[in-house]
């Protein structure tokens, strides 16, 4: 058993709610779950968020619920039409510029929230400059398919005291037009309610912010 050095998550793992984390307008992509149909109203949750009603012909945070047809919802994400059912999610990705840059506006709180996916999975990710490496709740990182048993054991202190860690190896971790490749991160044992996308991400990027927002570019 080693020793991990990461940051002493404070504040992570209170009871928070994912509503805590909308998405700016910004950001690469959007996460939208259908929540259940009433009449002509749609039940959406955007990037997290507590469901609310939108008609057919309406949007809510860029994302247009275009047909209602029984329990089935057609919604347009990122450009794309995709149906859902009650309990599904859609991911609609924004196009890529080539440009290799990342531009995200805080939320109310100040957090930089986005979506991205970690070997072609997505991820819900909130920057963290004080985090070693990106740092994944259980759940995810078995909806992600990687084995917190094949990594390599240690110990990180949290809010709710020291817990085991295992330091895996990621294959691609992709944000906005960014791919990175052989990325360092993180397996918690419990629950998080975001993914942290901390320094073996961001050490391979110039940062800047400009008041609310903050721009990433790829260095190598």
């Amino acid at each position: 058993m080693v020793t991990i050095t990461a940051r002493k998550m404070t504040g992570y793992f209170t009871p928070l709610t994912l509503a805590l984390y909308l998405f700016s307008p910004l950001v690469a992509a959007q996460d939208v779950g259908l929540a259940g149909v009433m009449g002509s109203k749609a039940m959406l949750m955007v990037n997290g968020g507590d469901p609310q009603s939108v008609m057919v012909g309406q949007s809510l945070d860029g994302v247009k619920v275009v047909s209602i047809q029984g329990d089935q919802v057609i919604v347009e994400v990122g450009g794309k039409k995709r149906p859902l059912r009650v309990g599904q999610h859609a991911i609609g990705a924004s196009v890529g510029d080539g440009s290799g840059t990342i531009v995200m506006t805080a939320d109310a709180r100040g957090h930089f929230v986005t979506t991205g996916n970690i070997n072609g999975a997505s991820v819900r990710f909130l920057v963290d400059t004080g985090a070693s490496m990106i740092s994944l709740g259980a759940s995810d990182a078995r909806r992600i398919g990687l084995d917190f048993n094949r990594g390599l054991k240690g110990m990180s202190q949290t809010a709710n005291g020291q817990a085991e860690v295992s330091k895996v190896k990621l294959d691609t971790v992709r944000v906005g037009d960014v791919t990175l490749h052989n990325v360092d991160a993180l397996i918690h044992q419990t629950d998080m309610p975001v993914a942290l996308l901390g320094m073996s991400f961001l050490n391979r990027m110039e940062m800047q912010r400009d008041g609310s927002t903050m721009t990433l570019k790829k260095r190598f």
